[in-house]
């Protein structure tokens, strides 16, 4: 079981940039695929990016390609996720999770363990 605590949210105004980071810890980080979900008030948890087990490879929902990264340190244990050019429509909670699954994966029911997320709030 792999326990894992975002960090780095905050409050930013439009255009202007943060990095999340997800720290994991008690197992094997290189066993999982990590993924970046957010959820905003009222709607239901949308996918943002997921990253290969080695980091070689990394997919993105279309709202964030090219503005945001994802990227992963095995070394570190850790995940993150930089946002770039952020919108107010980016407001919202962000939660790193980790799969066992094979291939990208979008779906948060396949993802086991979450985060407690992080707020990322962006005013206009």
């Amino acid at each position: 079981q792999v326990l894992l605590v975002e960090s780095g949210g905050g409050l930013v105004q439009a255009g202007g940039s943060l990095r999340l980071s997800c720290a994991a810890s008690g197992d094997t980080f290189s066993k999982y695929r990590m993924g970046w979900f957010r959820q905003a008030p009222g709607e239901e948890r949308e996918f943002v990016a997921s990253i290969s087990r080695s980091g070689a490879s990394a997919y993105y929902t279309d709202s964030v390609e090219g503005r945001f990264t994802i990227s992963r340190d095995n070394a570190k244990n850790t995940v993150y996720l930089q946002m770039l050019s952020l919108r107010p429509e980016d407001t919202a909670v962000y939660y790193c999770a980790a799969s066992t699954s094979i291939g990208v994966i979008t779906e948060h029911t396949r993802y086991a363990y979450w985060g407690q997320g992080t707020q990322v709030t962006v005013s206009s």
